[in-house]
């Protein structure tokens, strides 16, 4: 069975509105949760193998964090220019020309692309992918990747920071 994994790009600052959106860097929440998100998202089967990220500085020190806390992985990625994209149809499009010898994925990228893809393929409500949040889609039946949005997939694990760091009643 085909499986996604999702990871929104950590929080990104807006201290310099100069800068130029693909520029942005992380402020320190972004760092902090990214560094938090990395061992729960290998505990969830996230085992960052076939690895791409959009081309954006967020997306790419995002994925530099989570590798470097989890330095028992060897994590190597690819960066891909149209991962830098904000809409489901362009992610639909990237999944349909991936190789069939890949069968898990993960994609380091942006919202609203993110959150509208997980909620095409799952049927799911997510109202928001927070940043630096994770989702699990598994296909319920075999496919090849140019049916991608052809086949259901199920939710199966959607973990964020901050349920990480709310303290349970």
């Amino acid at each position: 069975m085909k499986k996604i994994h999702l990871i929104r790009h950590a929080k990104s600052s807006w201290e310099n509105e100069r800068l130029a959106d693909v520029n942005r860097p992380l402020n320190q929440r972004g760092i902090k949760n990214a560094q938090l998100m990395a061992s729960h998202i290998v505990d969830a089967g996230c085992g960052f193998e076939n690895v791409f990220s959009s081309p954006a500085h967020r997306a790419q020190s995002t994925i530099k964090l989570l590798s470097n806390s989890i330095p028992e992985i060897p994590l190597k990625w690819q960066t891909d220019e149209r991962l830098y994209c904000f809409d489901s149809n362009s992610l639909h499009h990237w999944f349909t020309e991936l190789d069939e010898s890949i069968t898990e994925v993960v994609i380091i990228g942006h919202n609203p692309a993110l959150t509208d893809f997980c909620n095409e393929l799952s049927n799911s409500d997510i109202k928001n992918i927070p940043t630096c949040a994770y989702v699990q889609l598994t296909a319920n039946t075999e496919l090849q990747w140019p049916q991608v949005s052809d086949v259901s997939f199920e939710l199966t694990r959607f973990i964020t920071p901050k349920e990480l760091t709310v303290p349970r009643p």
